[in-house]
């Protein structure tokens, strides 16, 4: 990692609906209090990204009271496999039908513990990656414009793909609620292999609330601890 400006871009986000999945839970969805600082990175890569640089999270607000909101729904077991479709298409049934999926044979209930009505503000930094060559500054004001814009990538989301987040410039009416809790171990990231197999290791943190405000720690703090 080189050039870590500490000059951080801000962007405010909410939402309806928001999950911020607790690892240690194994079935059923039960979101961390607050938005994580891997969630908060997607966001950012979903308004904007390159190769040049990647994005350094540093605190996240939260704006409204945190407030939960209990689902229901039916969801499959299974994984979409690209090899068992293939398969699907090269053996015909006897009838000569072709093979498939039928979802009502693999479907169970699951209780999703989402949180309701968010909100936030997300501080970050643009870190370059080695190859790159140009000025942190261009790609901060880069991203300003796309927030000031309304542009992005893909279409950001709070946790999950079904709960999406609207983003726009923060505001100096834009504060954090007077809140402090300990919110225990967080996922911070994940250290994936260089070997280009995709492995990685979950990397956590003590996460706390401190009137509203989430500090992540820097990458060598948790290189330090690793």
């Amino acid at each position: 990692m080189k050039n870590l400006v500490y000059d951080p871009v801000s962007v405010k986000v909410w939402g309806n609906f928001a999950c911020f999945t607790r690892p240690e839970m194994k079935v059923e969805r039960v979101s961390y209090d607050c938005m994580t600082p891997s969630a908060a990175r997607g966001i950012l890569e979903a308004i904007f990204w390159k190769p040049e640089f990647h994005w350094v999270i540093r605190e996240i607000h939260v704006l409204k009271p945190i407030r939960y909101y209990s689902i229901l729904r039916n969801e499959v077991k299974s994984r979409a496999s690209l090899r068992a479709a293939e398969n699907w298409l090269k053996s015909p049934n006897n009838d000569g039908a072709r093979n498939g999926y039928y979802a009502d044979e693999d479907r169970t209930q699951r209780h999703t513990l989402a949180l309701r009505d968010i909100a936030y503000t997300i501080y970050a930094d643009v870190a370059l990656n080695p190859h790159a060559v140009d000025n942190p500054a261009k790609y901060r004001d880069q991203f300003r414009r796309r927030v000031a814009g309304g542009q992005c990538c893909s279409t950001p989301y709070f946790g999950v793909r079904e709960f999406p987040a609207y983003f726009c410039e923060v505001s100096a009416a834009d504060t954090s609620i007077a809140l402090s809790a300990d919110i225990g171990m967080m996922l911070w990231d994940i250290a994936y292999n260089p070997d280009g197999t995709a492995r990685g290791n979950p990397l956590f943190f003590h996460a706390q609330l401190d009137n509203g405000v989430l500090r992540i720690p820097t990458p060598e703090a948790m290189q330090q601890e690793a």
